[in-house]
């Protein structure tokens, strides 16, 4: 029998390294001419609208996508390479980063030939903007239980109440992609019965209210949808086929650098520290660290050459999602123990400021996209083991 966690080695690809190189010589320059800062976590908490235009301006997002919807042709791996370069230099990704990582695939794989016209160039241009619409705020990571209704009024329009929660970015963002219940509750299929509907987030009805994190950024919000009218053709994909078009969706979600790099700015940071410093027990945590990071990145890489060839690798998505979380916990504690830096978000020290960053946002990294317990289920399930 076939094991569904293995998958072909990613290919070298002398492109990407090409692009690599372009990319780091832009952020070198944008560091130095200061239009940015390295932080902690910024593909969630880095929203930088004129940053992500410069990305778009360069090819550098809907770089897969076909051409005629605004896209670059261009390899998963060189992909890649710019998301990670981006990652590493803790760069302000955030407002583009939803939509160039799963919306855009998504509508390119289920949308109508007007949705993918109407947005996708948009998106690649670095202007339009997506949140996540699936976690609720009784649901969790059970996902099957959402409550959020969608019925249609006489004119054929869909109307929608509920509410849905950590969505990140919903007030710099222009759409969400949210999952709906289209039909009732059927206790035998909790799956069926849902839809994904593509809503503007300017229509009336939506209200988005902010959640702070423990340093006092707003990123996370809760979006209340209260007899939100959504025309007909804003339907993605097909009625009904919401859960199997989540679930493809998270694949992209799950898999990217960007679950095990959050904190990569503070394992550089400590590793310019401690480098020729001599000191056994941290040179030890450095080599620890950087061990798990390359293995990660090796698991990461083939996902998205998976990917690539039009697989959907669910079940090594959500592994590298709960080991590279997890992983980004660890290099909190790792550090920690063996630097003798006061972490503070106003230390001239880059690293006090980096491990501080990175304890403030730590409880996020292994809930955001499904939490550890229920990734591992998953795998379980696929692995046959429950």
């Amino acid at each position: 029998m076939t094991n569904p966690l293995t998958l072909a080695p990613a290919p070298r690809s002398g492109a990407a390294e090409r692009v690599r190189g372009e990319v780091r010589d832009f952020l070198a320059e944008e560091l130095a001419a200061g239009t940015f800062s390295t932080h902690v976590d910024t593909w969630l908490s880095g929203v930088d609208p004129e940053f992500s235009r410069k990305l778009g301006a360069r090819g550098w997002l809907g770089m897969t996508w076909p051409k005629e919807y605004g896209g670059h042709e261009r390899t998963a791996m060189e992909r890649y390479a710019v998301t990670e370069e981006l990652l590493a230099a803790g760069a302000p990704v955030a407002a583009h980063w939803i939509a160039d990582r799963q919306s855009g695939p998504n509508l390119l794989r289920y949308g109508t030939e007007a949705q993918r016209r109407e947005i996708l160039p948009r998106i690649a241009r670095g202007e339009c903007y997506f949140v996540i619409g699936m976690s609720e705020p009784d649901s969790g990571s059970d996902l099957a239980s959402i409550r959020t209704k969608a019925t249609r009024n006489e004119a054929g329009d869909w109307v929608v109440n509920g509410a849905k929660v950590w969505t990140s970015n919903a007030h710099a963002s222009h759409y969400g992609i949210v999952l709906v219940r289209t039909a009732p509750v059927d206790t035998a299929n909790r799956h069926a019965g849902m839809s994904q509907l593509l809503i503007d987030l300017s229509l009336p009805g939506i209200t988005i209210n902010p959640i702070r994190i423990l340093d006092g950024g707003h990123h996370f919000n809760e979006v209340v949808f209260e007899d939100v009218v959504i025309p007909r053709d804003m339907l993605l994909g097909t009625e009904g086929d919401g859960w199997h078009q989540v679930t493809a969706e998270l694949a992209f979600e799950r898999s990217g650098p960007e679950r095990f790099l959050s904190t990569y700015p503070l394992v550089a940071e400590f590793g310019r520290r401690v480098v020729d410093s001599g000191d056994p027990a941290a040179l030890a945590v450095l080599g620890r660290l950087s061990a798990r990071l390359l293995a990660l990145r090796q698991m990461s890489l083939r996902i998205a050459a998976a990917l690539d060839r039009g697989e959907l690798p669910n079940i090594p998505a959500a592994l590298v999602k709960d080991v590279g979380t997890t992983f980004e916990a660890d290099v909190i504690d790792e550090i920690r123990r063996v630097v003798d830096v006061l972490p503070s978000l106003d230390s001239p020290d880059p690293l006090a400021r980096a491990l501080a960053e990175a304890q403030l946002h730590a409880p996020g990294y292994t809930l955001r996209g499904g939490t550890n317990e229920i990734l591992r289920g998953i795998v379980a399930r696929g692995l046959g083991l429950r």
